[in-house]
């Protein structure tokens, strides 16, 4: 980009900013909303679902349950289900008269194929480790499902009404991430690739038809941008505004509305466990007590956030404040990196996926890393393509840095094949532990003991809950302030008449 191009996006940055350019004409049917990441494909029971849900959980696919903006499980395709006493049998009464877009009804048969299709050998579910435990699945007639466990799972329920786990239509499920085919209100219309997804109401919904017969998602990643386009009057909705230092500035201007909510993102600088010297905890330990967090979250989202000790949010009822079994010490950190044989620090690679705050966070690490002898050689890593196939995938990687947004996702530090190449019996067995929990204060003490195991072993650095910044247009009612699950819902939006 020449001098004069930067100029001139600066110019045009600060006058959208500024809140001076034209307003566009506003369609009161129709509501736009940004994400930060396009995906790779629009069905989330595929690969990482976690951008395609985003898009497309609740307005397009529906499960067998949902959970609702208050975290809670809610019926959905499901009416309601028993689960037997020994916990080993979940059995679902469907809702009848449902419909896929395609016409084809939705029934016992169909949600088999789709619970097959997650578990099976060639499944990419991103999450398939959470549905695993289904040994096998009846259909005895159209309107009932039963899933047989191998062994009690207490979070189950919870993870069916997850976006990896939406009913889908058997003709259509291998053209889904394309051109999507659900049981929601709302249709795919067009997908202008690295724009934006457009979405329509379908006259042929079970349920209550939404407000707004038009969702459109616009793929914005920079923070920048995302601002500017509010202001311009071109979206209404950021859910998550990827520039916290703007935020004061939306939360000062009465047309548009704010809100600090709280979020399921935390945010950590993963390592690969399996090379040295991040298989010896003693360096772990070390590189933790190196960052000063609250520094880092003044730096990195302008002092919006919360420090973790270990990988839960503060928006999780079974978080537990671990931030001081390793605190900012970097005397300590020094005198444990010699200790294990590191006097003069090393020099790793730090592979660093291009999200604005992965970026930042880097930067800010690397210099905290420096002050303990520790070379950080920052390498970014194209977000989501490069990043998912180099770490996520082949694991070719020395420490990298994530936000993982998926709710009670604790049990992927138990997971042989999942990219921290981490390996704890004793974690192992206390996710057994919780999965087996036959009631709420079991899997309460569960949940505690695995993350004070993790937060003394440290398989990766843990850095801080990360806000859900959300700015919308005032008059806008509907959107969800906090974030259970990283989904921009639609179907509750209204204007304000």
């Amino acid at each position: 980009m020449t001098k004069h191009s930067k100029l001139l996006k600066g110019i045009c940055l600060a006058v959208l900013l500024s809140g001076t350019a034209p307003a566009f004409a506003q369609d009161a049917n129709a509501v736009t909303f940004v994400q930060a990441v396009e995906p790779q494909g629009l069905d989330p029971t595929v690969s990482s679902p976690v951008a395609a849900g985003q898009v497309t959980w609740q307005n397009v696919f529906e499960g067998l349950v949902a959970i609702d903006n208050g975290g809670h499980i809610v019926p959905q395709l499901a009416t309601e289900w028993t689960v037997s006493e020994d916990g080993l049998s979940y059995t679902f009464t469907l809702r009848e008269g449902v419909t896929f877009q395609n016409g084809v009804p939705f029934n016992a048969e169909t949600a088999k194929f789709t619970l097959e299709r997650i578990i099976g050998e060639n499944s990419t579910n991103g999450q398939k480790a959470n549905y695993t435990a289904i040994s096998s699945i009846g259909a005895p007639d159209a309107s009932t499902l039963v899933l047989t466990l191998s062994a009690r799972r207490a979070d189950l329920l919870y993870w069916l009404g997850y976006p990896a786990a939406v009913m889908v239509e058997p003709s259509s499920a291998e053209n889904n991430g394309t051109e999507p085919v659900g049981t929601g209100p709302y249709k795919v219309s067009e997908w202008r690739k690295g724009d934006r997804v457009i979405m329509s109401t379908w006259d042929g919904y079970w349920g209550e038809t939404p407000a707004m017969t038009t969702v459109t998602a616009r793929f914005i990643g920079d923070a920048q941008a995302q601002a500017a386009a509010l202001q311009s009057g071109q979206v209404d909705i950021v859910g998550d505004l990827g520039a916290p230092e703007l935020f004061k500035q939306f939360a000062d201007d009465n047309r548009f509305t704010t809100v600090a909510g709280s979020g399921e993102m935390e945010i950590v600088a993963g390592m690969n466990n399996a090379k040295p010297p991040f298989d010896d905890v003693r360096v772990r330990q070390a590189l933790m007590m190196a960052v000063d967090r609250p520094s880092l979250i003044a730096a990195v989202s302008s002092g919006y956030g919360t420090p973790i000790g270990s990988h839960f949010s503060p928006a999780n009822p079974f978080y537990e404040d671990l931030t001081e079994l390793f605190p900012y010490d970097p005397e300590k950190a020094k005198a444990l990196l010699a200790e294990a044989g590191h006097p003069n620090g090393f020099t790793f690679d730090f592979k660093v996926p291009t999200r604005p705050y992965a970026q930042r966070s880097a930067e800010i690490l690397q210099a905290f890393f420096s002050q303990i002898g520790v070379t950080a050689n920052i390498q970014s890593s194209d977000f989501p393509a490069a990043w998912i196939k180099d770490v996520f995938k082949d694991t070719n990687y020395d420490m990298t840095i994530i936000g993982h947004a998926e709710p009670l996702d604790i049990g992927i530090y138990s997971r042989d094949s999942y990219y921290f190449n981490y390996d704890s019996p004793e974690l192992k067995a206390e996710a057994g532990v919780i999965a087996a929990a036959v009631n709420e204060d079991e899997r309460e003490a569960g949940y505690r003991k695995a993350q004070e195991m993790l937060a003394n072993d440290l398989p990766a650095l843990f850095l801080f809950s990360y806000p859900k910044l959300g700015v919308w247009k005032a008059g806008i009612d509907g959107v969800w302030e906090n974030g259970p699950v990283p989904a921009n819902d639609m179907t509750d939006v209204r204007r304000a008449e």
